[in-house]
């Protein structure tokens, strides 16, 4: 080899070994690092997924049971062909749509009174945030204390108004106790919505309320021209997540009726624990499990699609 051809070779830098293995010290450190954590969420989320689909698929009566034949899709005609799912659906869906709507409706106006020029506007804000904050194991109490047909403030306050002549077990009905939860829910989360919603209004240009008073708009054209296209996108995502989270709804009913009068207020997530737990019935309840996932998937999507037509038709 001529003395031209070794000097004009490329020298290779002693740098970038070093960096490579630098990389690869980094790479094994955060393995090991994020080992733990997913080691985690395998054992408590997907793994369970995972086994509870599998369930579905088999005969398993009993924690203890042995013999656990495969039956296929047997578990979700079982299911689907009774009575007592489609009634618990009818409950989810009216607690669902019922709450959902109270919860848009009063969060939109809190939130608009918690956009106000106050003085004190930070400590409305932090009192609003109270019901949310409260566990909703405490809620649920609270509320089956006050709904209490014999020393219940609801009976004491409809009384002194002379609304009611005496007191009522306004958990004892089925349908009114449906509706008595609802009204627990809904103050709990609107708080939540409230404030999903006023962070909606504060990205509002305030040129936008400017410029509509000069062309001498009245309010319900304004909300109807800016604040509501405007809060679009804050709505769907109130939409889906109280959708999601009404429609699985579980511990607050067993709180406060544990699903009773005669299953009045048993809804579908409340009678998937009951037929895998109280029954032991393990496969069913699995495909309960997989058949609410499925449903609340669909509500999602066509929520997502009515507010996309929406948006553009106000636009």
């Amino acid at each position: 080899m001529s003395v031209a051809s070794v000097e004009s070779a490329p020298t290779r830098s002693p740098e970038r070994p070093v960096r490579k293995r630098k990389r690869e010290k980094q790479g094994r450190l955060a393995f090991w690092l994020l080992l733990p954590a997913g080691a985690a969420v395998f054992g408590v989320i997907v793994y369970p997924i995972i086994r509870t689909l599998i369930i579905s698929f088999f005969k398993v009566d009993s924690a203890l049971a042995t013999d656990t034949p495969f039956v296929g899709l047997d578990n979700y005609v079982h299911v689907l062909t009774s009575a007592s799912f489609w009634s618990s659906m009818g409950r989810t869906l009216y607690f669902t749509l019922v709450s959902t709507a109270l919860e848009l409706v009063l969060g939109l106006i809190v939130a608009g009174l918690l956009n106000a020029k106050l003085r004190a506007r930070w400590l409305f804000r932090a009192i609003v945030i109270i019901p949310w904050a409260i566990p909703t194991i405490v809620n649920a109490a609270m509320w089956k204390g006050i709904f209490n047909a014999q020393y219940g403030a609801f009976n004491a306050l409809l009384s002194q108004l002379g609304i009611i002549q005496h007191y009522q077990a306004w958990l004892g009905d089925p349908f009114t106790a449906l509706n008595m939860v609802i009204i627990a829910d809904v103050w709990k989360n609107t708080s939540l919505v409230a404030f999903f919603l006023l962070a909606g209004l504060t990205s509002i240009p305030g040129e936008l309320y400017e410029s509509a008073k000069m062309d001498r708009a009245s309010w319900p054209r304004i909300f109807r021209s800016i604040v509501l296209p405007m809060l679009v996108p804050s709505i769907s995502i109130v939409l889906v997540l109280r959708t999601v989270e009404a429609f699985k709804v579980f511990d607050i009913i067993y709180a406060m009726t544990r699903g009773g009068p005669v299953n009045g207020t048993q809804t579908v997530a409340y009678f998937a624990y009951t037929t895998a737990f109280s029954d032991q019935n393990f496969g069913v309840g699995s495909a309960l499990s997989y058949l609410i996932v499925l449903v609340i998937l669909a509500l999602t999507a066509v929520y997502l699609r009515l507010l996309r037509r929406s948006e553009m038709s106000l636009l």
